[in-house]
C-alpha cells in the first residue's frame, strides 16, 4: 500500500512509498482504510524534532476513514463503520483517567514507540502511534472512535486533532466569560477554532494575531471582531483594554517568544492558554515577583484540556446546529502524491487546514 514516510528527523520533504504494510494487527486492534486525513502543526513539528518521535515513520494522526478487520475482544466497532482516528486514546484505568482527565492519559503515548508498519528491510513508526498519511492503519481499538453517517471524512478528521483542541481551549480549559475580551495568538486551524470557541462562549472582543495577512483575513470570518499583525498588538491592546490587556489570551505557537508576548498582553489576574505544543528545549522565562504580583492564571491545555470523546459528540451537535464552521476550515484539498504540496502550504502560512484525500 501507499505511504508518506519521512526517512530521517530533519528531512522537510516526504517520499511516497507503496510497498509499505500496516502491521500489529491482533486482539484488540483494528485495521482502518483511511480516507482523509488533515496536515496539522504539530506533523511539522515532529518532522523537524521539535516533537519527540522516533524515525522513519509516517506522519499524520488527524485522520478519518472505515473499519476494514477487528481483532478478538474488539465489540465497539465493527467492518463497516465510520470513525475517527483518535490518536490519544483514554485507557479508563489510570489514575488521570480515574480523576476524570482522560486527555492526561499516557496510554496512547506508549504506542508512539511501537512500530506499526513495515516496508522491506525496515520497520516504520506512526506519529503519535497513528500515522495517517497512508491508505491503510493499525491502531488499537480505542484509536476509533465511531461517528454518525452524515459526518463526511474530510470533517470528521478535522475533529480528530485541530479542532479538538482548539475549541476545548476556549471551552474547557479557559472556560471564556460572556462579555470578556480574548486575544489569538496564532491563527492556522486550532486557532481559528479557539476563536470559535470562545464567539460560542460570549466573548466581546476577539482579536486575532497572526503575519499572514490570509489567515487574519480568515478569521474574521469564524469570529473574531478584529485581526492584527503581531506588530499591531500592542496597539489593539491599548486600543480595545486601555493597556490593561486581555481577560484572555490564548497562545497558539508553541514557541517561548510568542507566550512570553501572551503572557504581557494578559492582564493582571487574566488567564494565559498555552495550547501550542513546543520544544523541550525552548524555556519560558517569568520572574518570581511578577508571577506573584500579576496574579495571572498559566493553564497548558492538552488536546483542549476535556474528556475527548464528549469533546468530539459536542462538536459535531454544535457543526449540525451550524453553530462552528468546519467546512470553511479546510482551505485546501491535495491527494496524498502531492503531500510535499502541502507542506509548503502549511509552512508558509497558505492554509488553514489542508486535507489530504486518500
Amino acid at each position: 500500500m501507499r505511504a508518506a514516510v519521512l526517512h530521517e528527523i530533519g528531512q522537510d520533504k516526504l517520499e511516497i512509498l507503496d510497498d509499505v504494510e500496516a502491521v500489529g494487527f491482533g486482539p484488540g486492534r483494528v485495521r482502518i482504510r483511511v480516507r482523509a486525513t488533515g496536515l496539522c502543526h504539530s506533523d511539522l513539528s515532529a518532522m523537524s524534532g521539535v516533537l519527540p518521535q522516533p524515525a522513519p515513520f509516517v506522519p499524520g494522526h488527524e485522520g478519518a476513514g472505515e473499519i476494514i478487520e477487528v481483532g478478538e475482544g474488539v465489540t465497539r466497532v465493527k467492518p463497516g463503520d465510520r470513525v475517527v482516528v483518535c490518536w490519544l486514546p483514554a485507557c479508563g484505568v489510570c489514575p488521570a483517567c480515574r480523576r476524570g482527565q482522560t486527555e492526561l492519559c499516557l496510554a496512547g503515548f506508549m504506542n508512539a514507540g511501537i512500530p506499526n508498519f513495515r516496508r522491506p528491510g525496515a520497520d516504520l513508526f506512526g506519529f503519535a502511534g497513528t500515522g495517517t498519511f497512508t491508505e491503510e492503519v493499525v491502531v488499537d481499538a480505542g484509536c476509533a472512535v465511531p461517528i454518525p453517517d452524515d459526518v463526511p471524512f474530510d470533517i470528521a478528521a478535522l475533529i480528530g486533532c485541530g479542532v479538538t483542541t482548539g475549541l476545548g481551549a476556549a471551552l474547557n480549559t479557559a472556560d471564556v466569560e460572556a462579555g470578556s475580551s480574548v486575544a489569538v495568538i496564532g491563527c492556522g486551524g486550532v486557532g481559528v477554532s479557539a476563536i470559535q470557541g470562545a464567539r460560542l462562549k460570549g466573548a466581546a472582543e476577539i482579536v486575532a494575531v497572526d503575519p499572514v495577512a490570509a489567515r487574519r483575513e480568515a478569521a474574521l470570518k469564524f469570529g473574531a471582531t478584529e485581526a492584527v499583525s503581531p506588530e499591531e498588538l500592542a496597539d489593539a491592546k491599548q486600543r480595545i483594554t486601555g493597556g490593561e490587556g486581555f481577560d484572555y489570551v490564548f497562545e497558539v505557537v508553541g514557541r517561548s517568544t510568542t507566550a512570553r508576548t501572551a503572557y504581557e498582553t494578559t492582564r493582571r489576574g487574566g488567564t494565559l492558554v498555552v495550547v501550542g505544543a513546543g520544544a523541550m528545549d525552548d524555556f519560558l522565562q517569568l520572574n518570581m515577583f511578577e508571577l506573584f504580583f500579576d496574579e495571572k492564571r498559566i493553564l497548558p491545555s492538552m488536546y483542549g484540556g476535556g474528556d475527548v470523546l464528549r469533546s468530539y459528540e459536542r462538536t459535531i451537535a454544535l457543526w449540525r446546529a451550524g453553530r462552528i464552521d468546519l467546512a470553511g476550515l479546510i482551505t485546501h484539498r491535495v491527494p496524498l502524491a502531492e503531500i510535499n504540496e502541502a507542506l509548503d502550504q502549511m509552512r508558509t502560512g497558505a492554509a488553514l487546514r489542508t486535507c489530504i484525500e486518500i
